[in-house]
């Protein structure tokens, strides 16, 4: 009897492990297709590319169209830009330096052949609040071949510090240094949600470029923001993949 009571014992427990097996890979592969479906509904409804030739247009207030490029989008085809685009695309902004040591290395090219064209461009630095923005505005000013033709530089602010106080305060050094240096004021790029929570109460001398992927163009009355990143996801001739674009209040 013994031996009996030990056998269904383990047949007892190796049902409830098979059990338990099962249960574990179906919810397993209930999750993993939950989590199939749900990127492809992300990725069909908020990855729409904006084609230039069906550009929306423009929202009350702004008057032109443009874009701001890095080494993301690889080396640029100029030649196929302009055949197509440059009667569009009014004003290009492009990185030149992040932090205190990265260089975009298509800045020296892109920067040449737009002043060749004669097309209205300037240069963006992208903010690192966890380095030194002294060192961060000397690296940015020893990149950037600035001339009087050239648009206000950017600061592209778009990573959290320790605390609001110490970006604020670290941002204002890196701008009062690139300002001094250049002799333009510069513009303040960042997320709609930095510009309204965190920013819009401390840089009332300062302009803004904000990005929001949305249709609330009542957010951007504010006569302190002039250009508004509308998308991330522009198809240009001579720019693989996809490309920011933007609306601007200026009329370049």
């Amino acid at each position: 009897m013994s031996g009996l009571f030990l056998y269904l014992t383990m047949a007892k427990r190796r049902k409830k492990k098979s059990t338990r097996r099962i249960t574990t890979f179906l919810f397993v592969l209930f999750f993993g297709m939950s989590a199939f479906f749900i990127y492809l509904h992300y990725f069909n409804n908020k990855v729409k590319p904006v084609v230039i030739s069906e550009l929306p247009g423009l929202p009350e207030g702004f008057v032109c169209y443009g874009i701001d490029i890095s080494h993301h989008q690889g080396k640029v085809d100029w030649d196929a830009f302009f055949n197509n685009s440059d009667s569009t695309i009014r004003f290009i902004y492009c990185k030149v330096t992040e932090g205190e040591s990265l260089k975009d290395r298509e800045w020296k090219n892109n920067h040449a052949r737009l002043s060749q064209e004669k097309i209205p461009h300037g240069g963006y630095h992208f903010f690192r609040p966890s380095v030194s923005a002294v060192a961060q505005a000397n690296h940015f000013l020893r990149e950037y071949d600035y001339s009087k033709t050239s648009l206000p530089p950017v600061l592209d602010v778009e990573v959290d510090a320790q605390s609001d106080a110490i970006l604020i305060e670290n941002m204002k050094v890196w701008l009062n240094l690139v300002e001094r240096a250049t002799g333009k004021r510069p513009v303040i790029y960042t997320s709609y949600s930095f510009y309204s929570k965190k920013f819009k109460e401390h840089f009332s001398n300062y302009k803004f470029w904000v990005a929001n992927y949305s249709d609330h163009a009542h957010r951007f009355r504010d006569e302190r923001i002039i250009h508004w990143q509308f998308s991330e996801t522009g198809t240009i001739p001579g720019i693989k993949g996809f490309v920011d674009l933007n609306y601007s209040k200026i009329n370049f």
